[in-house]
């Protein structure tokens, strides 16, 4: 019997009542945690479904397909199955069938959870696999955060639970229970990054030092208890975050490098970027904040794109589709993509707020409407001069990321209003006894 019961309830791995799905590939390790798992739904108050996703990486693949319908079948779970072209889309990304498939397996499980068809995704991770992950890692050049290895859990809903466990342990589960799994050739192909740590950096390694695996695993539990101290050293003011965008003010770019460098990296954590995020990029983003001219630009893996605006380190995540807005001249309350609200209403009382503008309603054309700014917008100054939009606003030193998110009224590319900024002087008020006050809330 695997010993992990009491790794799981230490680690909260499980809810009573959630739908686990298990990454089955028909392997040794995937195959033993299916079938523990199934054989332990009621101890665990779950239900096990099997998930199998085949990368179409060899002729025979849909075997192993088939090996894991029978396996589900026989245990009385439920099975889906998957394909997915890895070699096409590491042709067309440009990246390793590795990468490619990996990419490829989690679209599959993010897909599943989000469709509510299971609630977790549970990985047959072992010891011999965090050890491996963590000198890749280390290899990679990813510092500290990658020398810590995969977690029990991660992103609440991948969870490990044989990460406490041996190979060893998982074959003699496989004798002990009379299972069968599917042999995978490649797992011999060392031109595959982690079959070279595993069959050739760490069988020299064993070689000489029996208790390797043990020793790092270890190592980066050690270091993830450290990483863990550290982290609770950071202010929470130190990372401002709106959705895909992450601000850290460039006054704490003079802490110790430990703590600054854990600060990027929670920073582009907050906004959905976890994985290839290497120490290089992490000291390319601090030379930029102390160091770089204002507005100067990087980019970076994943669509991260770091900027220093004025006192600000901003990074985006430009993985978001560009979103359209449009909406007619007229009073009203309409909510833009980003949440805040445009209110549109009339007054009498020429008292302007913090934040209002007010605007001679005859002036603005019948046709136009409220958008977001595009290429060739011009602005006529209040007081008179006219510039380009995108002029005008780095003048306000509005920073670039939100400058495409800025509701413009507009006809054409002659710009009358920019909400929360300013008026146009073509539509200045003057002697009207009413007039559209315009907030951006």
């Amino acid at each position: 019997m695997l010993s992990c019961e009491d790794f799981i309830a230490k680690n909260k791995l499980f809810k009573s009542g959630e739908i686990i799905g298990v990454g089955c590939s028909g392997g040794s390790d995937s195959i033993a945690l299916l079938h523990y798992l199934a054989s332990n739904q009621e101890k665990f108050d779950i239900e096990v479904v099997a998930i199998h996703v085949d990368h179409e990486i060899r002729e025979n693949s849909y075997l192993d397909a088939d090996f894991v319908k029978e396996k589900a079948k026989e245990w009385g779970i439920r099975f889906y199955k998957f394909r997915v072209d890895a070699p096409k889309i590491a042709r067309e990304k440009g990246i390793s069938i590795e990468t490619a498939a990996r990419q490829a397996r989690y679209g599959v499980f993010k897909s599943l959870l989000q469709k509510g068809l299971v609630d977790k995704i549970a990985l047959a991770h072992h010891m011999s696999d965090q050890a491996e992950t963590i000198l890749m890692h280390i290899f990679r050049g990813s510092g500290i955060t990658g020398a810590k290895g995969m977690s029990p859990i991660s992103e609440k809903v991948y969870v490990r639970p044989f990460l406490n466990i041996s190979k060893q342990d998982i074959y003699r589960y496989l004798d002990e229970n009379h299972l069968d799994f599917c042999e995978d050739e490649t797992n011999e192909d060392t031109s595959y990054n982690r079959n070279f740590v595993r069959n050739v950096i760490m069988k020299d390694i064993l070689s000489r030092w029996p208790n390797a695996i043990e020793a790092i695993v270890n190592f980066g539990q050690t270091v993830a208890d450290d990483d863990e101290f550290i982290n609770k050293q950071i202010y929470a003011e130190a990372i401002l975050q709106e959705d895909k965008i992450v601000r850290i003010p460039l006054s704490y770019f003079l802490f110790d490098n430990a703590i600054v460098s854990r600060i990027i990296f929670k920073a582009i954590k907050s906004i959905g970027v976890t994985q290839d995020i290497e120490k290089k990029h992490i000291d390319i983003i601090k030379k930029l904040a102390v160091s770089g001219e204002n507005g100067k630009k990087i980019s970076l893996p994943y669509g991260l794109v770091a900027i220093k605006e004025y006192d600000y380190l901003t990074i985006l995540n430009n993985n978001v589709e560009k979103v359209v807005f449009e909406v007619p001249f007229k009073c009203g309350e309409f909510l833009l993509p980003n949440e805040k609200k445009l209110v549109v209403k009339r007054v009498k009382d020429f008292a302007i707020n913090e934040g209002q503008l007010l605007i001679d309603y005859r002036k603005v054309p019948k046709d136009a409407i409220w958008r977001f700014r595009q290429e060739g917008d011009v602005f006529t100054k209040f007081g008179g001069g006219t510039k380009k939009l995108k002029s005008y606003l780095i003048d306000k030193k509005v920073p670039a990321r939100l400058r495409d998110s800025l509701p413009v009224l507009a006809k054409e590319n002659q710009i009358f209003a920019i909400a929360g900024l300013e008026i146009s002087d073509l539509v200045k008020v003057e002697d009207v006894p009413t007039a559209y006050s315009i907030e951006l809330k």
